[in-house]
């Protein structure tokens, strides 16, 4: 016997899943099979190292960095929202995470912990990367200043009423 519905509930038609175009899923099918095989190649090796890595990593992130950065964002809006400039955060973030990533990849280089084997697998010298780190710093924030001005300007004009004739 079939389910029927009390009187006065209306009846809801089935709802289709949102699959996406056929580009879309074979892309996305693609993506899950490069992940795959990435995934076996590199649990292939030292498998218990991998996992240590990403839990440690995991651990990491949300136990120290996260932290950090709420308190640092948290810091920046409000040195800036006290002044009304609380959309002035955006162009502080961006070159601080930036930043903040070509650190956490270049650290060990930056602090000289891998000098000698970097050395000896690439035949350079890991010098200079902590003055390119702070060069690259300060270009993307140095940028950020410069979109925030150009925005700042741009809005200026818009809002200039026209020059009488």
């Amino acid at each position: 016997m079939p389910h029927r519905l009390p009187l006065g509930v209306p009846r809801r038609p089935l709802r289709r899943v949102p699959l996406g175009s056929p580009l879309q899923l074979l892309l996305l099918a693609c993506s899950f099979a490069l992940a795959a095989y990435a995934g076996i190649r590199l649990l292939a090796g030292d498998w218990f190292g991998v996992a240590l890595w990403i839990v440690g990593a995991a651990l990491l992130h949300d136990l120290v960095l996260l932290p950090l950065y709420t308190v640092a964002d948290q810091a920046v809006q409000r040195g800036l929202g006290a002044a009304g400039r609380r959309g002035w955060t955006l162009y502080v973030r961006v070159p601080a995470m930036l930043s903040g990533l070509l650190l956490l990849v270049w650290f060990p280089l930056i602090s000289g912990l891998v000098d000698q084997p970097y050395r000896s697998a690439t035949g350079l010298s890991p010098d200079g990367f902590l003055t390119r780190w702070l060069l690259i710093s300060a270009v993307l924030f140095g940028g950020s200043a410069l979109l925030l001005v150009l925005g700042r300007l741009r809005r200026a004009a818009k809002q200039r009423p026209p020059a009488p004739h």
